[in-house]
């Protein structure tokens, strides 16, 4: 399946991925390929789900207290490699 230069440019960079030679073309391609199995999986008469704890009767959620932060500095200090603000995962 080809993907189109638009794609390309849509994807690269969230994906921190330079799509612009042959080989991240490639991988894109292989990933579309393994993605496009789930197309032979018949969900005919499947409910979508929104949640996979939806048979629970209630979702608790805990309060959202930040009790520290703004370790962003440090925390990179610990990536190998990074780009803006986030580390690069894999490495190389």
């Amino acid at each position: 399946q080809n993907v189109s230069l638009e794609v390309l440019d849509h994807l690269e960079h969230p994906a921190l991925v330079d799509f612009r030679d042959l080989e991240g073309v490639e991988q894109l391609q292989k990933a579309i390929q393994f993605a496009d199995q789930l197309h032979e999986v018949n969900t005919d008469g499947v409910e979508p789900i929104d949640s996979v704890l939806e048979d629970r009767w209630c979702l608790y959620l805990r309060e959202d207290d930040v009790t520290e932060g703004n370790y962003t500095k440090e925390l990179l200090e610990n990536a190998r490699e990074k780009v803006e603000e986030y580390f690069v995962a894999p490495p190389g």
